[in-house]
């Protein structure tokens, strides 16, 4: 077997080919890297994003356009809410930490707030740690971190990720503050939003994770290690107003989500082996090609790919061109079983195919004989409408 460091080359190599030779390699972010978790099945996305891909760019040339982002609206208003948040050295935002998260320690009456900047993303990310590191030996007091730059290995390289802060609490656990623009309504804001928050911020622990553990063995004598705290802040507008609440969310099952999907996409060789030779996903190919190399990678498409993936819409065009029940949703799915398309489950229903032993099948033919037994008693009710037909 060829050492790691060969084999990582190996590998970004045939990423580089899959991508196209002289297509710069688009790189992933915290947003992308919880999509990834939300669908961990999907081979298509797994390939793409550990490649570098332009999905958005790749979708425009199949011909399926996607509208996925944030409006121009959206960010800049944001923007304004994230630096009202953070005015006045973060007055505000950690006395939200100290309420929600820390009511036991002393209230963060003056709070350190080192100087992040540095010569691009490695620069920023050595500085991270180094404020990061002084935060942990000076104990006792409180420091808040603005768009710290964090790094976490993906497919054998480093993605940059810069969260909208951390707070390191005078017991030296560090606390992540996810700012974000949807409003919370009598103290709860909408569980989707939160879901898809808890996600990225999930993404953020991990690399503070890492972090944690390469400065834990060379911290000074006496001072505590770091622990990151796997509760975030989650900071948003109160009621209708403009003015920050916030809201501790524990991330711990996403965070242990998002590990696995990042362990198994640092395996995206064995996908790389399985493509037909010469497959290349490059923007500038034929359509005709293009399509062909992205069908050659099986993907796993969900109606919520739509508010996460630019290749939503393709992969729902050829999901309902093929019938598969995935586009009803990954609840149908997972209560079907082994019935992977329409025209399967109407046939078990009608009897004409499946076994009977199948709870999924003996599920589908007691419903259907229900649903004939109730329009066989309505009157009027035609001939036709007593038959099991394919949804449309």
């Amino acid at each position: 077997m060829p050492p790691p460091r060969t084999r990582g080359k190996a590998l970004r190599h045939r990423l580089a080919e899959l991508r196209g030779e002289d297509v710069p390699a688009r790189a992933l972010d915290a947003r992308a890297l919880a999509a990834l978790a939300a669908n961990p099945g999907c081979r298509r996305r797994a390939i793409l994003d550990g490649a570098g891909v332009d999905k958005a760019a790749l979708a425009n040339a199949l011909g399926s356009p996607s509208v996925f982002g944030q409006s121009q609206f959206a960010f800049t208003r944001g923007n304004a809410f994230e630096a009202r948040v953070k005015a006045d050295g973060g007055t505000e935002l950690l006395r939200l930490a100290h309420e929600r998260l820390d009511r036991s320690a002393e209230p963060p009456a003056a709070a350190r707030v080192p100087d992040l900047s540095a010569p691009g993303p490695e620069g920023r990310r050595a500085r991270t740690e180094l404020a990061l590191r002084e935060a942990a030996e000076a104990a006792g007091a409180w420091t808040l971190l603005d768009h710290p730059m964090l790094a976490l290995d993906v497919a054998g390289s480093p993605a940059f990720l810069e969260p909208d802060a951390v707070v390191v609490h005078p017991d030296g656990r560090w606390t992540l503050v996810e700012i974000k623009s949807f409003p919370m309504l009598d103290g709860a804001a909408d569980p989707a939003k939160v879901g898809a928050a808890a996600r990225q911020a999930a993404v953020y622990v991990l690399a503070l994770e890492d972090v944690a553990a390469r400065l834990a063995p060379d911290l000074a004598p006496g001072a505590a290690p770091p622990r990151v705290r796997h509760r975030v802040l989650l900071v948003c507008p109160k009621d209708f107003s403009n003015l920050p609440t916030a809201s501790a969310v524990d991330v711990r099952k996403q965070r242990a989500v998002t590990a696995r999907q990042l362990a198994r996409l640092t395996r995206i060789q064995d996908i790389a082996d399985a493509l037909p030779e010469g497959t290349c996903f490059s923007p500038g190919l034929p359509p005709d090609r293009l399509a062909q190399a992205v069908e050659s990678v099986p993907a796993t498409y969900a109606p919520e790919c739509l508010s996460a993936c630019e290749l939503a819409f393709h992969c729902r065009d050829r999901s309902l061109a093929a019938g598969a029940v995935t586009c009803l949703g990954r609840p149908v799915r997972a209560e079907l079983g082994g019935l992977t398309t329409v025209e399967d489950v109407l046939a078990a229903a009608r009897g004409e195919a499946g076994d009977p032993a199948d709870p999924a099948v003996a599920a589908l033919r007691r419903a259907a004989a229900l649903r004939a037994e109730a329009l066989a008693g309505t009157p009027g009710a035609p001939a036709a409408a007593r038959e099991v037909a394919p949804c449309r």
